[in-house]
């Protein structure tokens, strides 16, 4: 079972931490900042520090700072992936999602083996591969067989150029057996948001159904990677309480995965509530973040855990993921469905779907508007396939040395999607960003991507290092 601490995720501590430093001064900020370009990460009251910026003018220092960490690791690289959700059906009740167990106004379907497979094509002949699957909190007769199999349908389609090469799941939480069958079907990244840190305002969004158990939620990461899940990811419902306090909050879970097992989440996701058919709530959030706000509060994260990657959905709007991308943003999904079966028909708003998207572009549109940005678009999988994950991942990236393989090995993948799938007008784009950024590095670095983008010209998919 499990035995959460007493005093994992310490409100009062969270609190005291809050008050202490809301009226932070401008030398303090810049002290906090100047400590974040060492990019070796940030206390609980550095954050709360942050956390009270509403100057302007630190806001930019702020901006600035994270872009300067962002670049100086990642790069001008953005890794790109699709949901794929297989079921809507739910035992929970979960106030702000349409897919809880009592809501009348979506039509419930889990999608066969057959269907999964034809949403798989339809999503690899769009050029993707990296695949996030959702489902409900509920499965069809065959228990948790269902995700099993379902896993097993996705890495088996194959096309003429495509594949899945990276299965990331997001599901409910399991017990450490059940784990270890998740990690034994070869996914990537195991992905669990608490939605809330906040125990009272947890209790009063979840009415019903085995989420409820906070504690057996919170925990769930520590089952995960016991079970051999290196890579984990982690997140907040933005919007159902103050902002600061999930931040802090989040940040003492992150704390406590480093200090038991030395490598805290692969990644973070910063959803905000947006409408959900049926729920009056998530058109209405308790604790609304405006867009400065949200803003503010990637650039913050990309500072105290730097070596993180930061995920960005489409709820969001065009142009707040654009405007994302320079604060911290690492990870995006394009051309998204939240509902299932909504890539073989098409449908963008479906009323099934678990919420309301804000950016609708398809797939190619995005990865021309980035393009067009300087961003190279990264399809690239190696890292989990060569076993660079959790803490050999984190090993070579503190040091610097994961530019050496992910700059050539997202211009490889990025120059794969433009020959096999791209729109003429994102080839040109496309092919114009990868000579530019291939001018403009240089050592180990460039010889490997110009090999790299010379074996896809030369036919070969699937190329990295």
């Amino acid at each position: 079972m499990y035995n959460v601490p007493a005093n994992f995720i310490n409100e009062q501590n969270i609190w005291d931490t809050l008050k202490n430093h809301q009226k932070a001064e401008t030398a303090q900020v810049r002290e906090v900042l100047s400590k974040a370009r060492k990019m070796k990460g940030l206390n609980l009251a550095d954050v709360a520090v942050l956390t009270g910026i509403s100057d302007p003018e630190m806001l930019g220092e702020l901006f600035n700072t994270a872009n300067e960490v962002k670049e100086t690791i990642y790069g001008k690289r953005l890794v790109l992936f699709a949901p794929l959700y297989i079921s809507n059906m739910c035992s929970n009740e979960c106030v702000y999602c349409a897919f809880r167990a009592t809501n009348k106004d979506i039509v419930r379907n889990a999608l066969s083996q057959e269907h999964i497979a034809r949403e798989v094509e339809v999503l690899i002949n769009q050029g993707h591969k990296r695949i996030l699957m959702v489902a409900g909190e509920s499965y069809p007769n065959q228990g948790f067989q269902y995700i099993l199999d379902s896993i097993r349908t996705i890495y088996s389609v194959k096309t003429q150029h495509g594949e899945t090469r990276r299965v990331n799941v997001n599901i409910a939480p399991l017990s450490t057996e059940e784990f270890k069958m998740l990690k034994s079907e070869g996914i990537g990244t195991y992905q669990i948001f608490q939605e809330t840190y906040h125990r009272e305002t947890y209790k009063k969004v979840h009415l019903g159904g085995k989420k409820r158990d906070y504690n057996w939620r919170v925990w769930s990461l520590h089952r995960a990677i016991e079970a051999g899940i290196d890579d984990v990811g982690i997140g907040v419902l933005f919007g159902l309480f103050d902002y600061r306090f999930e931040i802090l909050a989040m940040m003492q879970h992150i704390f406590e995965l480093e200090d038991k097992f030395g490598v805290g989440p692969h990644t973070i996701s910063v959803p905000r509530l947006e409408p959900a058919t049926g729920s009056d709530l998530a058109s209405h959030p308790p604790f609304p973040v405006s867009d400065i706000d949200f803003r503010k509060i990637v650039a913050i994260l990309r500072l105290a855990v730097p070596y993180t990657g930061i995920i960005m959905s489409t709820r969001e709007t065009a142009k707040m993921r654009r405007e994302t991308f320079a604060l911290g943003v690492s990870q995006i999904s394009a051309g998204s469905r939240t509902n299932p079966g909504g890539y073989e028909e098409e449908t963008e708003d479906d009323p099934s779907g678990q919420f309301s998207l804000g950016d609708h572009r398809p797939l190619d549109e995005v990865i021309r508007d980035v393009a067009s940005m300087g961003y190279v678009p990264s399809f690239c999988t190696a890292c989990y396939r060569l076993g660079r994950t959790g803490q050999d991942f984190m090993d070579l990236a503190k040091p610097g040395d994961i530019k050496l393989h992910c700059a050539p090995n997202a211009l490889s993948s990025f120059k794969e999607y433009l020959q096999n799938y791209a729109q003429p007008e994102t080839v040109k784009t496309g092919n114009e960003l990868i000579q530019k950024t291939i001018a403009e590095m240089d050592g180990i670095a460039r010889q490997r991507a110009e090999k790299l983008v010379k074996r896809v010209e030369a036919g070969r998919d699937d190329v990295y290092c």
